[in-house]
């Protein structure tokens, strides 16, 4: 490594192993300056939180992706891309349908999709934990939550699969992706279009009956694919990759299985697969003497933050199940708390319950495993197991 770190999230060698980058971040340069780039980066905990929850100060109106930031403020119902009062709105809106209730009436169904995909992975052959399990999971039960029919999910599991694609330095924004973006919401117009004239109590039906205009209605379904379906699959690509390297762990696991939704947020907290957010300074901010101009944009770390030792203590950089959950930015924080934080716990909790009683053991084939690299996830693509 140089004298002098390089941040910069869209390098894929140093997203393979950021670790001692992050850390002389947050011991170094606490407010980093990329010059090349022209942006900022947070990456002590107590600086990332502050930043999630100072909606004023740190605007999301502009974008939460660096290469997709914009010069103004963005006209649109995606509640991720808006500050208060039109974000309190949406939410507020969203949230009379999006209930706990709704999210925890789907456990059976999680229980079945899990069931059934593992019944592919006969002991001793390999088998692919996130094409054909981890991916699988989150895309089957956004569909079943949206209420496609059964007889069109296979085709939209499959644009959304085709939505996730990936090419070179193009990342998400490659034409094959964005087409297929394209395609599904306009397969979410039509299905709201259908609902509003037979409902059938899905949660596309109780969208259309809220004040949410049709274009938030689409809005929110995208973002549920979006931020649900690859986040989900990377944060159970990281379980599986770290329960094999500590051994110990997961036989504990098999053992405790009431432990299970402690060690998500153990794998939240350690490999979060969601590592930046972008946001735009709406103002000059001062902080550990530096200053952020105005209109500067500012990228918050929050996986780096979930190693500070300033928050987690001298064995941050540990992985441990048995740890006691304490409060990590996986899922941001204050208004922009993920709302479906409460879906993906669940998912990911019955998806490593049924993996641990139904497979206790498996060794992983890291010459054929594969990363996923874009400049906002980081995970795995392939990762091949025994």
């Amino acid at each position: 490594m140089s004298l002098v770190p390089v941040y910069d999230p869209s390098d894929s060698e140093l997203d393979a192993s950021p670790y001692e980058t992050w850390k002389w971040l947050r011991d170094e340069r606490p407010v980093y300056f990329n010059d090349e780039r022209g942006f900022y980066a947070l990456s002590r905990y107590d600086d990332v939180a502050a930043a999630l929850k100072d909606t004023e100060a740190f605007s999301s109106a502009y974008g939460t992706v660096l290469e997709l930031l914009t010069p103004e403020r963005q006209q649109t119902g995606m509640m991720i891309n808006s500050d208060p009062p039109s974000h309190t709105r949406l939410r507020k809106l969203v949230s009379r349908v999006f209930t706990t209730r709704r999210v925890s009436d789907l456990e059976p169904k999680i229980r079945e999709i899990a069931e059934s995909l593992l019944a592919a992975w006969t002991p001793g052959e390999e088998f692919d934990f996130v094409q054909q399990f981890a991916a699988q999971i989150p895309s089957r039960v956004i569909a079943e939550l949206l209420g496609v029919p059964s007889e069109e999910r296979e085709e939209v599991r499959l644009i959304i699969d085709t939505a996730f694609h990936l090419e070179g330095d193009e990342g998400f924004t490659n034409p094959t992706a964005v087409n297929a973006i394209l395609e599904l919401a306009g397969y979410l117009q039509n299905l709201l279009e259908r609902r509003r004239t037979e409902p059938i109590g899905d949660l596309f039906s109780d969208l259309a009956a809220t004040d949410l205009t049709a274009q938030e209605c689409v809005e929110f379904g995208l973002l549920l694919v979006i931020a649900g379906t690859e986040t989900v699959g990377r944060l159970l690509g990281w379980a599986c990759i770290l329960l094999d390297a500590h051994p110990d762990q997961r036989a504990w696991l098999v053992e405790n299985p009431d432990k299970i939704g402690q060690a998500v947020e153990e794998v939240l907290r350690y490999e979060g697969p969601s590592p930046v957010q972008a946001r735009r300074a709406t103002r000059d901010l001062e902080l550990h003497g530096v200053t952020i101009p105005q209109g500067s944009p500012v990228l918050l770390l929050n996986t780096a933050a979930g190693r500070d030792e300033r928050k987690y203590g001298p064995d941050a950089e540990e992985f441990d199940v048995r740890r006691e959950p304490e409060h990590h930015l996986s899922f941001g924080y204050g208004v922009h708390f993920c709302l479906g934080a409460s879906l993906a716990r669940l998912e990911s909790r019955i998806a490593l319950e049924t993996v641990l009683r139904t497979h206790p053991t498996w060794t992983v084939d890291h010459d054929r495993s594969q990363r996923a690299h874009t400049s906002t996830v980081r995970g795995w693509e392939h990762v091949w197991v025994r």
